[in-house]
């Protein structure tokens, strides 16, 4: 996409969320028939997916993540890049000092 100029204009679209799990199971059997059944991953591609999600929950909540889906009704606006990543967290609802963007943290 061009501005009006002709030159590409571009965003970076931060977002940090804190996701609890409530039942790991039901996420990590989820996830599991999400890859097992995605016709587009290779063996290689599934072999890690399986990995993450048997190690982790965070593995398994990044196969949910679609950042097209964020963007896809935005008239004007199209996905060039995304990257994203899931990983365990301290986290206290009751503590008023937690700092989203925390350096190191943007993907």
């Amino acid at each position: 996409m061009t501005t009006e100029s002709g030159s590409p204009r571009y965003i970076r679209l931060q977002i940090e969320l804190i996701a609890e799990i409530v039942d790991e199971k039901a996420l990590q059997a989820a996830a599991l028939e999400q890859v097992e059944n995605d016709e587009y991953l290779e063996d290689e591609e599934r072999a890690e997916a399986l990995e993450a999600i048997n190690l982790d929950p965070s593995g398994a909540v990044a196969h949910f993540i679609d950042p097209v889906a964020m963007l896809e009704n935005i008239p004007g606006v199209e996905l060039a890049e995304a990257g994203w990543e899931t990983q365990p967290v301290d986290y206290d609802a009751e503590t008023e000092d937690w700092e989203p963007f925390e350096a190191g943290s943007e993907e």
